[in-house]
């Protein structure tokens, strides 16, 4: 009976308690003003609702359709689909990371530079980390990364001669982790010839999954320790590795690798005035997930699109094959840079398919004097906003057609020596700031080369039969996964795919895959 009255008291305090915050969310609340779902005005569970269905970015595209330009999706944030917004939000001096990223910081004792809330200590961060993802750096990688991309062509070869099918997914997140193991910590993952370490894209899914949906609804967050105990196995086997990284590289001497490490050897352990040495696990952590994930959904997707459109694949077939003599001449230069045509091919993909899909919610800092203005409307204090990178990339008023691969609408701004257009205003994959991806250099030298070398070797298109459907949307598919000429992808933070499945023919002007970068 004690137990019964105790219930019914805590009712009888708590329902009062609700219905006050339910009333003034309904009468008082100032975002009220601003359309969206009715479940969003209310509770936080309405955006957690879709992350775990990992199509967040999709319902809130079909939202900007049904609502306007500025949604609320939470009781306290607000979503734009502006190019103005874009820029208001991100470019502020005085405009911080949400609060939502605190949710993203999972265990680590420090934050990493993508999910620190600090501007100062993001520019610190920024300011010892930032070097090693720069074009500068990506100059002397190259040979490395040149290497790592000709085990790849010959993964490539192999399957070209016995006739099989390539998952595109599973070979560009290989190459991925192959790269960004050796540029962090001179690791060797080897993931694109041998077994061990290919357990971490499953890893690194989960992992940003996690961070995703505690990102739209904090309370989950209570669910971290039951849901590490469940996967116990997996979890002390990626902290094991990290582990056997950090401790194989500070074994050797600083400059045994040209690497992150090196960059930053000196520094660890002095504090403000450098890293601190626990730092260097949640960097470590963040250069595997962001460097070996995101580059490969970009280079998927891109393998995806031009399968599907003959016209850019043999117009880009064509220059790639008329502008180098032999595969040694594909390496960074001028004769790379001149390929236009890639570059368009590249920055299309990255529209179609941003590899980051989460919404980066922003918030004013406490001490701001000023209003905060985002696009016209004066943001309450302690609201949440941001910009769906997947809805303003597919925006019809900056990109017209947006469902359709079309190459051909960036040949015209790369000519153009003016000010730039609203569409290249509103292109923004790597974000824009000072939180822009600091591995916007690495990105595009990994795609051109890995691009621009395949198709100097090879010819491709779909498997045939179902397997060649993989990574298509379906006609009536629900949660906006009803076309089929858009490569799918997941919103887990970045984004997870699978596919496509590729059969790769060898040409036999291609030559002999081998040659380094020079």
């Amino acid at each position: 009976m004690e137990l019964l009255h105790s219930v019914v008291y805590g009712i009888c305090v708590l329902f009062p308690v609700l219905l006050f915050i339910k009333v003034y969310h309904a009468l008082f609340d100032p975002l009220n003003q601003y359309p969206g779902p009715f479940l969003a005005r209310y509770t936080n569970a309405y955006g957690g609702y879709y992350a775990i269905k990992k199509c967040l970015h999709l319902t809130t595209y079909q939202n900007f359709q049904r609502y306007g330009p500025v949604i609320r999706q939470a009781p306290n944030r607000l979503v734009f689909n502006t190019v103005t917004a874009l820029h208001d939000i991100y470019l502020s001096p005085t405009v911080t990371k949400g609060e939502a990223y605190r949710s993203s910081q999972l265990r680590a004792k420090y934050p990493s530079i993508i999910n620190v809330i600090d501007r100062d200590q993001h520019r610190r961060k920024r300011k010892y980390i930032g070097p090693a993802l720069s074009a500068r750096s990506m100059r002397s990688f190259e040979p490395v990364m040149g290497e790592q991309i000709d085990v790849f062509l010959k993964a490539l070869l192999d399957s070209a001669r016995a006739g099989y099918t390539l998952n595109m997914t599973e070979r560009c997140q290989r190459l991925g982790l192959d790269i960004i193991g050796l540029l962090s910590f001179g690791y060797e993952f080897n993931t694109q010839t041998q077994e061990p370490f290919r357990f971490l894209p499953g890893i690194i899914d989960a992992m940003s999954w996690r961070i995703s949906i505690y990102m739209q609804i904090p309370l989950f967050k209570f669910m971290e320790t039951p849901l590490l105990w469940i996967g116990k196995k997996q979890v002390i086997k990626f902290g094991d590795t990290i582990t056997s990284i950090i401790k194989a590289r500070t074994a050797k001497p600083k400059d045994a690798h040209y690497d992150l490490y090196s960059m930053v050897a000196d520094l660890i352990g002095k504090g403000q005035d450098g890293l601190y040495r626990g730092e260097l696990w949640p960097e470590a952590i963040l250069f595997i997930i962001a460097g070996g994930t995101t580059t490969a959904t970009a280079m998927s997707a891109m393998f995806f699109y031009l399968a599907q459109n003959p016209i850019a694949y043999a117009t880009l077939a064509s220059e790639i094959r008329s502008t180098f003599a032999s595969a040694d001449e594909i390496c960074s230069g001028p004769q790379l840079t001149g390929c236009k045509y890639l570059r368009a091919c590249i920055d299309e993909t990255l529209r179609m398919a941003p590899p980051s899909l989460t919404i980066l919610w922003r918030e004013a800092e406490a001490d701001r004097k000023e209003p905060f203005i985002v696009d016209g409307h004066v943001i309450p204090r302690g609201t949440q906003v941001g910009i769906s990178l997947y809805s303003l990339l597919h925006n019809p008023e900056y990109f017209p057609d947006p469902f359709t691969f079309s190459p051909e609408r960036w040949l015209d701004e790369q000519d153009d020596e003016g000010p730039p257009s609203v569409m290249r205003k509103a292109f923004a994959p790597f974000l824009i700031g000072d939180r822009a991806c600091a591995g916007r250099a690495m990105a595009y030298l990994e795609m051109s080369l890995t691009l621009a070398r395949t198709y100097w070797h090879f010819d491709f298109e779909f498997a045939p039969g179902e397997a060649g459907n993989l990574g298509r949307g379906k006609a009536g598919g629900v949660y906006g996964r009803g076309r089929p000429d858009e490569y799918q992808l997941d919103d887990i933070f970045v984004a997870a795919h699978q596919g496509p499945n590729l059969v790769f023919r060898e040409r036999e002007e291609g030559g002999k895959i081998g040659v380094k970068a020079q």
